[in-house]
């Protein structure tokens, strides 16, 4: 979760959204020809991603119960369980009621959660966000406290951090997350104390829990709204991170050290007219020196209308949007190689959009943003993206109602499902083809299964179809929708769907033969090439 709008405190809940978006019937179509793809035999490896690339994050307010952005449907029985807890001031400082709705705890435990993510495959989980810069861990097995100790703004008990570690267990996830940084965890002199994150990572070993990666701090470059103290600087943050890297190399050594954790630079994110004190990534790391093992940083490209957002469907279509994914990547990216050259990059947050999504975050035409996001940052050497949020608020992959996958789940099902871990070279030609013709998007990768085979995959976000010159056959899986803004995604014509248990039936691929293929508009298509006998696929 981003958190970082103090400034729109003042911003009203939207409900337009929905109308408004109903009234957009699709894309513009585009003149163009098609592309040729190339020899997937001839395609070069240009580098790897994790094994467990495409990851979620479950925020610290849905695992305590908490006020976490309010659904823009909320069901009666959501507003009801509201209402009995208005009492509830779990949200960042500074930020309107209005935009939040209480929740109780995540139910982790539920089989058909379960089977869900484990349909995922090896994932990271992260449990983080901002309210866990605030969350204090009680200790002893006693129920919750009514209110937390002076300085923290939630509570956290052994049962149900016990719940996360179950979860991990029942799914094969690993576990990433953050630690309290608010000042119930500082002396009299403002230092941040390892107390608190001694006792959660005690107890996460005692109960047979491993840390894979850990940030210190959910987005430092904001660090007001992130429950830091008053007048909090990139020297105060380095003291503390530097106190921290300590503690978690004594306490937890084989834990990934992730940082700084930044967002909110190097994109349009922020309205215009929005002032907030921002901490740049470049002063932090200045100060921290290269203590970190890996890079991790948010991105969201937009804030969502509950936070003055203005972002269109039509507009979720175009290159532009799709394309800032890279422009913040390259940000990033180039402050990692100025201070921590070679370290590896972490995507430990994205979304739509920020402050809980835009309505069509759930919707079929979001599948082309992650899709997207997920080639383009494999491409750029990106190790891990995870996704915001398994199944809370209006990004969620799940409904957290009703635990019905939405387009963004089948879209990640499918990748997981296709794409391998080596990355590789679409080729010179398609390159130069995707750049003459807007709204076409390719990427390769060894496939899942290896052997040498290839599997690439294809995005049209034109409302025209586009002809592919198919080098030789393949097994095609094509993603597409009755709308734009439909919840229900098709695969090859065939809706995707789940059992009551959690597990899903998935269409089978069909063949695609050699030479002319043609794609319809607004779909997404995986292509395996099975006998491609691509050397870096052995």
């Amino acid at each position: 979760m981003i958190a970082l709008f103090a400034v729109m405190a003042r911003a009203q809940q939207g409900t337009r959204q929905g109308a408004e978006q109903r009234k957009v019937p699709g894309v513009q179509a585009r003149a163009g020809g098609g592309i040729v793809l190339a020899d997937p035999a001839r395609m070069r490896a240009t580098g790897s991603v994790d094994p467990r690339y495409a990851s979620f994050n479950v925020e610290m307010a849905e695992v305590t119960g908490g006020r976490f952005w309010k659904p823009y449907h909320a069901s009666a029985k959501q507003t009801a369980g509201a209402a009995a807890h208005a009492e509830d001031h779990s949200q960042p400082p500074g930020m309107s009621d209005s935009l939040y709705q209480y929740r109780p705890p995540i139910d982790l435990s539920n089989p058909r959660l379960r089977m869900l993510a484990r349909e995922l495959g090896a994932s990271y989980l992260r449990v983080s966000g901002t309210w866990a810069n605030s969350t204090w861990f009680q200790d002893d097995d006693l129920p919750a406290r009514a209110t937390p100790p002076e300085g923290f703004r939630s509570v956290l008990t052994r049962a149900e951090w016990k719940g996360v570690l179950e979860f991990l267990h029942a799914t094969g996830d690993s576990l990433v997350t953050s630690f309290a940084i608010s000042a119930g965890t500082r002396n009299a002199q403002g230092e941040w104390t390892p107390e608190q994150a001694r006792a959660w990572i005690d107890y996460t070993h005692r109960a047979g829990g491993t840390v894979a990666a850990a940030e210190f701090m959910n987005e430092p470059t904001f660090p007001t709204v992130g429950g830091a103290p008053t007048g909090y600087d990139a020297a105060q943050f380095a003291r503390d991170a530097k106190s921290f890297a300590e503690f978690l190399r004594q306490a937890s050594p084989k834990t990934i050290f992730l940082g700084p954790g930044s967002v909110g630079e190097g994109t349009n994110l922020l309205p215009p007219g929005t002032k907030m004190k921002l901490m740049h990534t470049d002063a932090i790391l200045q100060a921290t020196g290269p203590i970190f093992d890996a890079f991790s940083y948010h991105f969201y490209g937009a804030a969502s209308r509950r936070c003055m957002g203005t972002t269109t469907v039509a507009q979720a279509m175009t290159d532009e949007w799709l394309d800032s994914t890279v422009a913040a990547e390259q940000f990033y990216a180039e402050l990692r190689d100025r201070y921590m050259p070679g370290k590896p990059m972490w995507l430990t947050e994205t979304a739509e959009a920020a402050c809980g999504g835009d309505e069509f975050a759930g919707q079929f035409v979001d599948i082309f943003r992650y899709l997207n996001q997920l080639g383009a940052l494999a491409q750029h050497g990106v190790k891990v993206v995870m996704h915001n949020t398994l199944a809370a608020s209006d990004y969620g992959l799940l409904d957290e109602r009703t635990l019905e996958p939405r387009p963004d789940y089948w879209a990640t099902l499918i990748w997981k499902r296709t794409m391998g871990r080596t990355v590789l070279d679409p080729g010179w030609k398609v390159q130069q083809d995707m750049k003459a013709q807007p709204g076409i998007h390719v990427f390769a990768h060894c496939a899942l299964d290896g052997g040498g085979a290839v599997s690439v995959l294809v995005l049209n976000t034109r409302a025209s179809a586009v002809t592919l010159q198919m080098p030789e056959a393949a097994q095609r899986g094509t993603l597409t929708a009755p709308s734009l803004t439909s919840t229900h995604v098709l695969l090859n014509g065939k809706p995707l769907a789940t059992r009551p248990d959690g597990s899903v039936m998935v269409p089978s691929t069909v063949e695609a033969h050699a030479g002319l293929l043609t794609l319809p508009p607004a779909s997404a298509s995986f292509l395996t090439f099975a006998r491609a006998g691509n050397a870096a696929c052995r």
